[in-house]
């Protein structure tokens, strides 16, 4: 299964940093709607995801209608402005999630030619957002969750024990 996570017109480089990331250790791909308020070798871009910049899977778009181009998308919103919560949808193979400018968000005409894929992080009423970053990543998991989280590690090993040779001392 394929997860698509889109930026569109990102500003911070240490968000965008943190989110190619989670794009690498979880196996999505990375999609950038240009213009972006900083280069992509921006140091702090890179110190953010430094070791896991080779492993991304990463896209490049000049604007929105060259990202839009392709109709056959199945695209969600994310937006503090959505009338739907993330946790209510059932994400299908290969959709893509979009994630607006830290400073504005989506055009609200795109959300609004979108509204039954518009979907919203419940928070409290009277505080602006999430970090960008944190968002993009409850919302990788929360569809990844869904998914059983296909081709991911789901279990771990100590350095210095042995799991299978534990044994209960709380007696």
């Amino acid at each position: 299964m394929k997860l698509n996570i889109v930026l569109a017109e990102p500003q911070i480089p240490p968000n965008t940093g943190n989110i190619a990331r989670t794009c690498a250790v979880t196996g999505a791909a990375l999609h950038i709607i240009k213009p972006m308020g900083f280069s992509d070798d921006d140091k702090h871009l890179k110190r953010a995801g430094l070791d896991y910049w080779h492993y991304l899977d990463i896209s490049y778009y000049e604007n929105f209608g060259e990202f839009f181009s392709d109709k056959s998308r199945q695209c969600y919103f994310f937006t503090t402005k959505a009338l739907n919560r993330y946790t209510d949808v059932s994400y299908p193979d290969n959709c893509f999630i979009v994630f607006g400018r830290e400073d504005k968000g989506l055009p609200e005409e795109l959300l609004y030619e979108n509204k039954d894929r518009c979907v919203r992080i419940p928070m409290m009423p009277t505080l602006r957002s999430l970090n960008l970053s944190n968002s993009v990543a409850i919302a990788v998991y929360e569809i990844l969750r869904q998914w059983d989280f296909p081709e991911l590690q789901n279990s771990g090993s100590l350095t210095k024990f042995d799991w299978n040779s534990f044994v209960d001392k709380s007696y």
